[in-house]
């Protein structure tokens, strides 16, 4: 990636005994005279070189802040007690819930700390299993990943995509199941994409190869492509396309009948159209369902022509519908699951029956009903807990699931859909006493008055004081929610006496599409004023005090991170920025980032760059008084380019005049996280929380 770096070493020279920029001798960051003119405004951008991620100069500059930050963690006493209890407490068995496929059983397992998890095939559903394939096999160093799996509905064939150092970018290949071993086909230049089978053949999306940079290449004109075993990519079918609207993005499914196929076209992460075409008739075309972006909608199935959709088309918390191919418009729409004032966030059909899960406050609830949408029963889950897969299909007379809470990790159960009645399959044995531990849920007036609820997580006999280690994590972005979930990590902090905390900001998904507009575009400053009023409210209710707060988030997390912390710099004394959005002027101009417009707006309308100046952290870094911070990234990021991180440290160590250090760590062969090996995680957190621990003094 970085060329000859050695060779321009006098670049950026670096004394670690004698640079008198700072007392943390931070490599001197050269300045460009670069200036945008945006609306008559000119905006100073200095660090511009540093997203040329090709350059030997900015290769230069990677190595030396990774040995500036190393130097400095090698001296934080607490950071090997901190990495040996995170190795101990991830070393322990963990297994996702088993789906079946023609007639076998699928899961993932790890044993404990291998890098990669392993995909298992199984006679039933509590059989041991044998390995399916190895991902850990692919590269020594574990950076190679399975992205997604697909088998067909046979069962004989597996479909899986690998990516390489956390990129988006991937290739598919194909396993016999029988024999196990790889059938010569291999798809390249493939990106957010699906495999979905017909016959013997997948359907799936990809672009052109790029001619610039793979990793900050603008990704333009999406294609749908069907590949049929055993001919050259080449050959592949090209089944849709659109020359006129470069940013649009399909996805192609194929009902579980393999009757018909289902297309989606987005421009962004909310809000698709949907066409749907047979597969039966050689000549039939495709029919529109959805004509424009303003809404989610997805066909959860279709049973003898009558399809099943679950949409947000005037329905914020969405509801489930039914139509036929021949009636599509909206006007021939049967309403089965109405909208009501909880979270409809999915649907399946077991038994001939519904089963829907919701969120209610933010918290998963499963309920059967007829095919009617009559009401039937409710499934109990255990406690706050959010669901996570749920394996089945119409016919099946049973089904599988997983849940997680704060602080335990998934467990697996199997549901029989006669009785309704679920028993457990899977538990891990990991050495962290959840029984000790207590998760509430609290809300708290948000700076416009708006109730905003909190998850608080703590030892049951924590002595509460202004003296506790709080620590806060956000998102608020992308209609994502953040219900109840397992991070390995957090653990460490829990057992130090530390309080977690998770805050459901606007812009999620937590309560529908209004709680997700309300933090969107010109009105993202909700999100920063929620996650500030959920930092005030553990203050004011004597949780915690703000030298005793650290607060994290990740990609548009970070975002929040980077805007929260130069608004408020005195509202923590540890802030974590990870592979964030932070130069909100040009995020659109890199990978898929121009897809992020529908919440963040873009620089290029007048009115929509007035508010993101107001706000984006990169340009908001003034001469003040910092938090201890540590920038994280991976230098692999395709999604959010490391760029972003690096542009927003170099201001900082700039301009920062508190004596904290402003640290960047810029993971070598890493991407977003999607993927990252358990040693790199480890790795990761191993200093995240030795920083974190060091400043808030702490002892793990």
């Amino acid at each position: 990636m970085y060329k000859n770096i050695l060779f321009i070493s006098a670049l950026l020279t670096v004394s670690l005994s004698s640079n008198s920029q700072n007392a943390y001798n931070y490599p001197k960051t050269e300045k460009d005279p670069v200036k945008d003119e945006y609306f008559g405004r000119k905006i100073e951008d200095p660090y511009r070189w540093l997203e040329d991620d090709r350059s030997d100069r900015t290769g230069e500059w990677v190595k030396q802040q990774n040995y500036i930050t190393e130097k400095y963690m090698m001296q934080v006493e607490v950071r090997n007690k901190v990495k040996s209890r995170l190795t101990e407490l991830w070393n322990f068995n963990k297994q996702s819930a088993p789906y079946k496929k023609g007639n076998s059983w699928f899961c993932y397992k790890n044993n404990g700390l291998q890098n990669q998890s392993v995909l298992y095939i199984k006679k039933n559903v509590e059989d041991a299993g044998q390995i399916l394939l190895d991902p850990n096999t692919l590269s020594k160093d574990g950076t190679v990943s399975l992205s997604e799996t697909s088998i067909s509905k046979n069962g004989k064939t597996l479909a899986y995509g690998i990516s390489k150092a956390g990129s988006d970018w991937v290739e598919i290949h194909f396993r016999d199941i029988a024999t196990k071993k790889d059938l010569p086909d291999v798809l390249k230049w493939v990106k957010f994409s699906g495999m979905s089978w017909k016959g013997d053949g997948i359907y799936y999306s990809r672009y052109d190869e790029p001619t610039g940079s793979a990793l900050s290449q603008k990704n333009q004109f999406h294609k749908v492509y069907f590949h049929k075993l055993g001919t050259k990519q080449e050959k592949d079918i090209l089944i849709y396309e659109d020359k006129e609207h470069g940013n649009y993005n399909f996805s192609a499914d194929v009902t579980e009948d393999e009757n018909y196929l289902c297309l989606y076209t987005s421009q962004s992460t909310s809000g698709n159209k949907l066409m749907i075409k047979s597969l039966t008739d050689p000549k039939a075309q495709f029919v529109t369902i959805a004509d424009n972006f303003d809404f989610s909608n997805s066909i959860v199935d279709n049973i003898d022509g009558t399809f099943y959709m679950r949409t947000n088309n005037n329905a914020s918390k969405y509801k489930l519908v039914s139509f036929s191919i021949d009636a599509a418009e909206q006007g021939g729409w049967k309403m089965i699951l109405p909208e009501n004032n909880n979270l409809l966030e999915g649907v399946r059909f077991c038994n001939n029956k519904i089963v829907a899960n919701y969120l209610e406050n933010v918290t998963s609830k499963l309920y059967c009903y007829n095919m009617e949408g009559q009401l039937e029963k409710e499934i109990k889950l255990p406690g706050l807990c959010k669901l996570g897969s749920f394996n089945t299909e119409k016919t099946f007379d049973f089904a599988t699931y997983s849940t997680v809470s704060f602080v335990a990790p998934e467990q697996s159960y199997y549901l029989d859909a006669k009785t309704w009645e679920s028993k457990l399959i899977f538990k891990s044995d990991m050495k962290f006493n959840s029984d000790d531990y207590i998760t509430k849920q609290v809300f708290f007036p948000s700076k416009d008055g708006t109730k905003i609820p909190m998850f608080i997580t703590h030892k049951k006999t924590l002595q509460i004081s202004p003296e506790t280690p709080c620590f806060v994590f956000g998102y608020g972005g992308f209609n994502i929610s953040l219900a109840p979930e397992f991070r390995i990590d957090r653990t460490v902090f829990l057992e130090a006496g530390g309080v977690y905390c998770v805050p459901n900001l606007r812009g999620g998904g937590e309560y529908g599409e209004e709680w997700h507009k309300a933090g969107t575009k010109c009105k993202k400053q909700n999100v920063f004023d929620d996650f500030i009023s959920a930092c005030d409210y553990l203050v004011k209710n004597k949780y915690t005090s703000y030298k005793k707060i650290a607060i994290h988030g990740r990609s548009n997390g970070g975002l929040l991170i980077g805007a929260v912390m130069t608004q408020r710099p005195d509202i923590c004394k540890v802030a974590l920025p990870t592979v964030g959005v932070l130069d909100m002027l040009r995020f659109h101009l890199f990978t898929i980032g121009r897809a992020w417009t529908v919440d963040y707006g873009s620089s290029e309308n007048q009115d929509e760059f007035d508010c993101l100046m107001k706000y984006s952290p990169y340009h908001n870094v003034a001469v003040n008084r910092y938090p201890a911070t540590m920038v994280l990234t991976g230098d692999h990021d395709d999604r959010v380019v490391p760029a972003h991180s690096f542009k927003f440290a170099a201001a900082l160590q700039e301009k920062n005049k508190s004596g904290d250090p402003m640290l960047i760590r810029i993971d070598v062969n890493a991407g977003h996280g999607a993927g990252k090996p358990t040693s790199k995680q480890i790795d990761e957190f191993a200093d995240m929380w030795s920083f974190t621990f060091h400043h808030l003094g702490m002892n793990p």
